[in-house]
């Protein structure tokens, strides 16, 4: 996660709470309304039972699987959002809750402040179980889930794409089902290159997908190598990535909900169509 100063107020927190909550009463109903069913689902898991959406096109046909691994700010309207939009185009598209051990969606609290110490502390302590093992581990629950679900397509290949945290976790679920897994994409990723012996970057040796990187142009300010050891890895491995560099945007402007930074916007519209075209053409690509 990028260490922007980041605010989400009490008023933003109380939007997406009530979104979310207009949301659950709506329930399928609202869903089918845009042609798309989105349920509450629980996936088994080693560590317990994580809550998840699921949502797929309407009627009874089957369409290949996505997992979308969600940020810091976890499970709420805004990726279920996303996994409708993709669902519309002919995916069945899971959502984990990435604190499911310790909370309920979406995890964090009003007037979350990422500049707050003691804030910090307390993400640090929900994303503390988010070991690269743990969550290779979810991620095949994630993929079992998936194939027995009937809306699931299970001769095709799956995709994964996450965002901020999500990014890294999309790289531990393709090395951990690399049969299933066929195309990767993370937006303004953090930490996909460290310097420890779980660095996920490492972990490409063992994928068999093809990927699509969108970095954050500060991100890439404070890490400019991290793009040249991605691209190493997949060199190496011999695996098709397509690694961009998003001028003018700031770490998390793929997402509608992002909180102000410095009084502006991070969330860049016309830069968030882009890498969304981008991540529709990996998976034609990729015949996910």
């Amino acid at each position: 996660m990028s260490d922007e100063r980041n605010t989400i107020s009490r008023r933003d927190f109380t939007a997406l709470t009530m979104a979310a909550g207009l949301t659950a009463a709506a329930g399928t109903a609202g869903a089918a309304a845009s042609g798309v069913v989105d349920t509450d689902v629980q996936v088994t898991t080693p560590s317990g039972s994580c809550d998840a959406a699921l949502v797929h096109p309407q009627g009874s046909g089957q369409w290949p699987a996505v997992i979308l691994f969600a940020d810091a700010f976890g499970l709420r309207p805004a990726m279920r959002d996303m996994a409708k939009r993709l669902a519309a185009d002919g995916y069945t598209v899971l959502v984990p809750n990435p604190y499911y051990r310790s909370s309920k969606p979406p995890g964090i609290g009003p007037g979350f402040d990422f500049g707050n110490p003691a804030d910090r502390a307390k993400l640090d302590a929900l994303r503390a179980p988010l070991t690269s093992d743990a969550v290779m581990q979810d991620s095949v629950a994630y993929v079992a889930f998936l194939d027995a679900q009937p809306s699931v397509h299970k001769k095709a290949k799956m995709g994964v794409f996450g965002y901020c945290m999500g990014g890294p976790m999309t790289l531990q679920a393709a090395a951990a089902n690399p049969s299933r897994i066929g195309a990767g994409a993370s937006f303004h990723g953090g930490g996909l290159v460290t310097d420890k012996p779980d660095s996920p970057h490492l972990l490409v040796a063992k994928i068999k997908a093809q990927y699509y990187f969108g970095i954050a142009a500060n991100d890439d300010e404070k890490q400019p190598d991290a793009k040249i050891q991605l691209d190493a890895a997949f060199h190496s491995a011999k695996l098709p990535a397509k690694i961009e560099v998003y001028a003018g945007c700031l770490h998390g402007w793929c997402v509608k909900d992002m909180p102000l930074q410095a009084g502006k916007p991070i969330y860049n519209e016309p830069q968030a169509e882009r890498a969304w075209g981008e991540l529709l053409a990996l998976y034609k690509r990729a015949q996910v």
